[in-house]
């Protein structure tokens, strides 16, 4: 899923591509989003095909930055949504609530290392995002939980690293 998104914004912002700097800024933005994050952003760099060194730094950097907001501030965010009057902002706060629902026994199983697992796998549903996200519902410590996030983006990192541009294949 996320490969057909990150197909989609690139070739839809292929005129823009000629601009100083625009396709480090696109693969930035996406390594913020969530769902996409540091994958969607290895793919976008490669999809670009621009160096694997910058892209990855760019990437680490676009993933890490929303973890420390979200840790500290998505609980304040969910009550404001849980109580809002609007049924679209309710609707998302219960598909967040969801969210956490459906993974949060692998984190409460494991503590840290679940954090740490279920952010670096990359699989879909999984990331920095949804695993803060979850953290902060357990109410587990903030700077384990930031460390243990970033550990886990790390290990994505080197996993997308091999899978979006090909290392393995040139190890191998």
């Amino acid at each position: 899923m996320a490969e057909k998104i990150v197909n989609t914004i690139v070739s839809s912002l292929g005129t823009f591509i000629s601009i100083p700097f625009m396709k480090e800024i696109i693969v930035f933005i996406i390594s913020l989003c969530p769902i996409l994050e540091l994958r969607g952003g290895l793919i976008a760099a490669s999809l670009f095909n621009m160096n694997p060194i910058t892209s990855y730094i760019i990437c680490i950097i676009g993933n890490i930055l929303p973890i420390p907001i979200i840790l500290w501030l998505i609980n304040k965010i969910l009550k404001h949504m849980r109580n809002s009057k609007n049924k679209k902002i309710n609707g998302i706060a219960k598909w967040l609530d969801n969210k956490v629902e459906k993974h949060k026994h692998q984190i409460e199983k494991y503590g840290y290392l679940g954090l740490v697992l279920f952010v670096g796998i990359p699989l879909p549903g999984t990331g920095a995002w949804t695993g803060c996200l979850i953290a902060s519902v357990l109410e587990m410590d903030k700077k384990k939980s930031f460390l243990a996030a970033v550990v886990g983006v790390f290990i994505a990192s080197i996993i997308m690293m091999i899978l979006s541009f090909g290392l393995l294949s040139r190890i191998i």
